[in-house]
C-alpha cells in the first residue's frame, strides 16, 4: 500500500472544503496540450446549466437586438441629411426637414444606449449568479467524491477549476453573449441596409472584406487548442505551485528547490508559448479588419463616385455607406474577440463539467436506519478490500472489539493499518464482508450516521484560521466556552492558551508559531467535545518528541476512557496497555493478543518491537 494511501484518512480532512485543502503530487483535469473531445458539448451543458437565466436572458438577446437595430438605421437618416445639405448648396436648405432628423437621430440613439445599458447589466447579473452557482456546486460536488478521486488528481488542479476556469466563464458570459449578438444584428441589418440602399456598392462592400472573414475562420480554428491547453496549464501550474508551497519545509530539507523550479519553468514555459500563441493569434483580429475596413472605405468611394458621375446615385448614399462599411466590418472583429473569448469559456467550461460530471459516492436517501446510543461493539467479518479491483491490500479480516475496549494496529508501512481505519469510517466501501457497529452493518446506515459515532485524532494536525474557540468547537453545535475551556483543562492545553494575549479568542494564523505538541493537543480537546462512542488515533504521537509524547499520552488516556479505541501506532511502547493488540502484514493478521501474549510467542510482534530498541542502542 502507497504512502499516499496510508494517510488517506487525514487527506479526507484535508479535502474537505469548511477544512482547506492539502497538497499531493499530480495533476488532474486535461494533460496540457490534449484536445477538448467534446468542445461544443461543453458550450452546450453550460448553457443548459444556465437554463434558470433563460428568461432574463433572451430579455438581455432582445434589448441587444433591439439597440443594434436603432443604431442601424441611423446612417440612413445621415444619408438624408446629407442630401438636403448638398441639394441647398445650389438652394434653400430645407431647416426643418433637418432638424426632424435630427432629433430622431438623437432619439434612436439614446434608446439605443439605454437598451445597451440594460442589456449589460442583465448580463452582468446573469454571469456572476452563474459562477456563483457553479462556485456552490463544485464545493458540493467535492463533498460527494470518492477519496480516490483525490488519490490522482492534485488539490491545486480542483481549486484552480473552482476559481480559474468559473471566472473565465463568468467573463465569457459577461463580455461575449451580448457582444456576439450586437455584432450579428449589426452585420446582417447593415447588409441588409445596403443592399436596399444601392445593391452595386453592396456587393462592392461585400467582395472587398470576404478576405477579413476567410482569415477569421483560419485564426479562429487555428488559435481554439491553444485556448484550451491555456487553461489546463493555469491548472498545472497552479497544482505545482500549490504542492510545492505547502511541502516547502521539505523541498529546502531535501535540497529539491532546483527540481522543483525547473518542473516550474516547464510548466511555466508550456503556459507562456500557449498562452502567446492564442493571444497573438486573437490579437491579428483587429490589425486586419482595420486594414478590411479601410480597404472597403477606398472600394466604396470609387464605386461610389463613379455612380454619382453617373447620375445614379445621390452624394447622401455614399455617405450612408461609408458608415454602414464601418458597421459591417467591425462586427467581423467582434466575431473574432468574441469568438476567442467563447473559445476560453468553453474550455473553462469542459475543465468545470468533466469534474462535475465525477462519478460520486452512492446517494443513501433511501436508508432510515441510523445508529443509536451505541455501546461501542465493532466487528470486521471475513473483510476483503483493494484500492483497485485487480490489487487486493486486505484479502480476508476479521476481528471483534469489545465496547470500551482499547485495540491497537500495528505493522509494518503498508500492512494496511490506515486501510482498517479508512473503511471502519466508510470513506471507501469494502469489496465484501460487513463491517458492524453494535451488531448493525454500517453499509445499512448513511455515512454521516457512521462519522457521528467516531472522533477521531490524526498524525496530521490540522488548524483553520479562526479563533482557538471555533477550532476546538468545530462543527458541533450547542458548544459552550465552559465545556471548550474543560476539555482543554483535561487535554491538558489550558494553561498554555490562557497565557496567550486573547486567550481563546486568539486567532489561528500562519504567524502564531505553535509547536507540534501544542497543535496535536488542541484536536484532542476538540475529540473530547464530539464525545462520541468510538475513537481513532492514527500516529497521534509520531511527530513529537518524547517528553511532548508522555504529555499527549496522558491526554489520549483521558480521551480514550470508556470508549472504543482504535489506536495505529509505529512507536510500540505506547500501546503496551492495549486489551487487544492486531499484527498486521500485508492486509492479513499474522499475530493478535495481548502486549505480553505476543513478546511470550517470539513471533512477528516481538521482533518488530525488539527492533525499536536495536534502532535506539544503534
Amino acid at each position: 500500500m502507497s504512502d499516499s494511501k496510508e494517510k488517506a484518512v487525514s487527506a479526507t480532512y484535508k479535502n474537505n472544503p469548511k477544512m482547506g485543502m492539502g497538497g499531493r503530487v499530480g495533476h488532474g483535469g486535461f494533460a496540457p496540450g490534449e484536445k477538448a473531445k467534446d468542445f461544443k458539448g461543453s458550450v452546450s451543458k453550460l448553457f443548459a446549466y444556465g437554463k434558470s437565466f433563460v428568461i432574463f436572458g433572451a430579455i438581455a438577446i432582445i434589448l441587444a437586438i433591439a439597440g443594434t437595430i436603432l443604431n442601424i438605421i441611423g446612417p440612413q437618416k445621415i444619408g438624408d441629411i446629407t442630401n438636403y445639405i448638398v441639394n441647398g448648396i445650389t438652394g434653400t436648405i430645407n431647416l426643418p426637414e433637418i432638424k426632424k432628423l435630427s432629433i430622431f437621430l438623437i432619439v434612436i440613439y439614446g434608446l439605443g444606449f439605454i437598451f445597451n445599458y440594460i442589456q449589460s447589466y442583465i448580463m452582468a447579473t446573469i454571469a456572476q449568479r452563474l459562477s456563483y452557482k457553479l462556485r456552490r456546486d463544485i464545493d458540493h460536488k467535492i463533498n460527494r467524491l470518492p477519496l480516490k478521486y483525490f488519490d490522482n488528481n492534485s488539490y491545486g488542479d480542483v481549486l484552480s477549476r473552482v476559481t480559474n476556469d468559473v471566472d473565465t466563464i463568468a467573463q465569457t458570459l459577461n463580455q461575449s453573449l451580448g457582444t456576439l449578438v450586437s455584432a450579428i444584428t449589426m452585420f446582417f441589418g447593415s447588409l441588409i441596409m445596403m443592399f436596399l440602399t444601392n445593391y452595386i456598392m453592396a456587393f462592392a462592400a461585400v467582395a472587398s472584406t470576404l478576405i477579413g472573414f476567410l482569415l477569421m475562420i483560419i485564426i479562429i480554428k487555428k488559435s481554439q487548442k491553444y485556448f484550451l491547453n491555456q487553461q489546463n496549464g493555469l491548472g498545472a501550474i497552479n497544482g505545482h505551485i500549490e504542492e510545492v508551497y505547502s511541502g516547502h519545509t521539505i523541498v529546502k530539507a531535501y535540497n529539491g528547490e532546483k527540481a522543483a523550479l525547473k518542473s516550474f519553468n516547464r510548466m511555466n514555459d508550456d503556459l507562456f508559448i500557449n498562452a502567446w500563441r492564442s493571444q497573438f493569434l486573437s490579437g491579428l483580429m483587429m490589425p486586419i479588419m482595420q486594414f478590411i475596413g479601410n480597404f472597403g472605405y477606398v472600394v466604396v468611394s470609387i464605386v461610389g463616385a463613379l455612380l454619382a458621375i453617373n447620375g445614379k446615385i445621390q452624394f447622401g448614399v455614399i455617405a450612408s455607406f461609408m458608415l454602414y462599411i464601418r458597421l459591417f466590418t467591425q462586427p467581423m472583429s467582434q466575431f473574432a474577440q468574441a469568438a476567442n473569448r467563447i473559445q476560453s469559456g468553453a474550455a473553462a467550461s469542459e475543465r468545470v463539467f468533466s469534474f462535475l460530471d465525477e462519478p460520486e459516492l452512492n446517494a443513501e436517501f433511501d436508508k432510515t436506519k441510523t445508529l443509536q446510543y451505541v455501546k461501542g461493539d465493532v466487528e470486521f467479518n471475513h473483510v476483503k478490500f483493494g484500492y483497485d479491483s485487480d490489487k487486493i491490500i486486505i484479502p480476508d479480516f476479521s476481528m471483534k472489539a469489545k465496547a470500551g475496549q482499547k485495540i491497537a494496529i500495528v505493522g509494518p508501512t503498508g500492512a494496511g493499518k490506515t486501510t482498517l481505519v479508512n473503511l471502519l469510517m466508510r470513506f471507501y466501501e469494502v469489496e465484501d464482508g460487513q463491517i458492524k457497529i453494535d451488531g448493525t452493518s454500517t453499509l445499512d446506515v448513511p455515512r454521516e450516521n457512521v462519522h457521528d459515532q467516531f472522533c477521531m485524532v490524526l498524525q496530521d494536525t490540522w488548524l483553520f484560521e479562526g479563533t482557538i474557540k471555533e477550532n476546538i468547537a468545530y462543527n458541533r453545535k450547542g458548544v459552550t466556552d465552559e465545556m471548550v475551556k474543560e476539555a482543554c483543562k483535561v487535554a491538558g492545553i489550558d494553561f498554555f492558551i490562557r497565557t496567550l494575549p486573547n486567550g481563546y479568542e486568539t486567532i489561528l494564523t500562519d504567524k502564531l508559531n505553535l509547536s507540534a505538541g501544542q497543535k496535536q493537543l488542541m484536536t484532542i480537546a476538540r475529540a473530547m467535545i464530539v464525545d462520541a462512542p468510538l475513537l481513532i488515533l492514527d500516529e497521534a504521537t509520531s511527530s513529537v518528541d518524547t517528553r511532548t509524547e508522555i504529555i499527549i499520552q496522558k491526554a489520549m488516556d483521558r480521551l480514550m476512557h470508556g470508549r472504543t479505541s482504535f489506536v495505529i501506532a509505529h512507536r510500540l511502547s505506547t500501546i503496551k496497555n492495549a486489551d487487544l493488540i492486531l499484527v498486521l502484514k500485508d492486509g492479513n493478521v499474522v499475530e493478535s493478543g495481548t502486549h505480553v501474549e505476543l513478546l511470550s510467542k517470539n513471533g512477528f510482534y516481538a521482533d518488530l518491537y525488539n527492533s525499536q530498541f536495536d534502532a535506539m542502542s544503534e
